[in-house]
């Protein structure tokens, strides 16, 4: 089915990530015996698409505590996105405002086969572990004058019925100081899990409901070779996409102005 295009998209940051085993020398220690190799053929293999790197300070971290946390980006351009970042055992896409699909999964497929391509062995060496796709939407939400149990329920189609009684005689205001709703669902298409969350937060320093999709495959549930793992990116994006348009369904589609 065509999706339509937001023109007014509420979106933060769309992440795509990727892990794969690490060795474990002792307990607690998780290393990659290759990254050092890995984070110069990676630059060679990006540099044309993705012309600005940057050495994070989490480099600078010793081997044996930094797996699993980025520590090279990539940028399209100066402090832009879209962007890759690379770090012991990971591997992330981001985009932002910017963000179409279309273009989003050609960088993802286009990461994950360059990882593929200069990984030493990679038939043998290289397993992933982990797959996910995420996505931050912000939309503005004043929670000291509104109601939040409202709006989940008129604008997400989510009803949060806290006991009433709870208010009564308490001197407790009815309006939250602070909201963390977590859900997640088994998923077989892909197979994994789907998350949904909503939080309090701040977008461009203003009160925002932030509001994250999420799907994502671990351990025996992640494709092993490229082609299962873009037909996994495939089937997380149609996930996602059919849970955000379904949730935005009336008032909300209207406010983010769709355009076919």
């Amino acid at each position: 089915m065509m999706r339509k295009v937001l023109k007014n998209k509420p979106l933060v940051e769309a992440i795509f990530e990727l892990r794969w085993n690490l060795q474990e020398p002792a307990p607690g220690m998780k290393i990659d015996p290759h990254y050092k190799l890995l984070i110069g053929r990676l630059y060679d293999k990006l540099n044309d698409e993705y012309p600005f790197p940057e050495q994070l300070p989490a480099s600078t971290m010793p081997d044996e505590i930094a797996g699993y946390i980025v520590q090279h980006r990539f940028r399209k351009d100066k402090d832009k996105w879209p962007l890759v970042q690379i770090g012991p055992g990971i591997i992330t896409v981001n985009d932002t405002q910017g963000y179409v699909w279309e273009d989003f999964k050609k960088r993802i497929i286009q990461a994950v086969n360059i990882l593929f391509e200069v990984y030493p062995e990679s038939k043998n060496n290289l397993k992933a572990n982990r797959l996910l796709l995420r996505y931050i939407d912000a939309i503005a939400f004043d929670f000291e004058k509104d109601d939040i149990f409202t709006f989940l329920k008129t604008q997400v189609k989510m009803k949060i019925n806290l006991y009433q009684k709870l208010f009564e005689d308490t001197r407790v205001e009815k309006l939250p100081l602070g909201l963390d709703l977590r859900f997640s669902f088994t998923s077989t298409a892909p197979k994994g899990a789907i998350h949904l969350r909503f939080v309090r937060g701040k977008k461009k320093g203003s009160d925002a409901l932030i509001w994250e999709t999420m799907v994502e495959s671990v351990s025996e549930d992640v494709p092993k070779v490229q082609d299962e793992i873009a037909g996994w990116i495939k089937e997380a994006h149609n996930l996602t996409d059919d849970w955000f348009f379904k949730l935005i369904e009336g008032e909300l589609l209207r406010r983010f102005e769709c355009i076919k």
